[in-house]
């Protein structure tokens, strides 16, 4: 692999990617989505929404973002690999976050 490319704007390359379905659900997102109780349709629909809380530049295989989204009164963070490169993105995994993990805002962890 190359040298790792990072977007420029982050939060604005996913939802670009989003909204151009440039997407790849992983195996792992799934086997998850279903069991968690969050739709593809959500993740997608909800782009509007989407704040990113936290950052991982240095993940395995690209720099990854985690996201904060809401969909109808239903707030759910969202794991996105960022392929500048490659021009897409990989939903490595979503749930609906733990108020024992994080704090009220479900932005920022305990």
């Amino acid at each position: 692999m190359g040298e790792r490319i990072i977007p420029d704007n982050p939060l604005e390359f996913i939802r670009q990617c989003v909204c151009q379905r440039k997407i790849q659900w992983t195996y792992h997102v799934n086997m998850r989505l279903k069991n968690r109780g969050i739709l593809r349709e959500a993740i997608v629909s909800s782009v509007s929404e989407y704040e990113i809380i936290e950052e991982y530049p240095d993940d395995r295989y690209f720099p990854s973002y985690l996201v904060y989204s809401r969909y109808r009164n239903t707030v759910f963070h969202v794991l996105f690999a960022a392929d500048a490169e490659g021009g897409d993105v990989r939903v490595i995994t979503a749930y609906i976050p733990d108020s024992d993990q994080w704090k009220d805002d479900l932005k920022t962890r305990r």
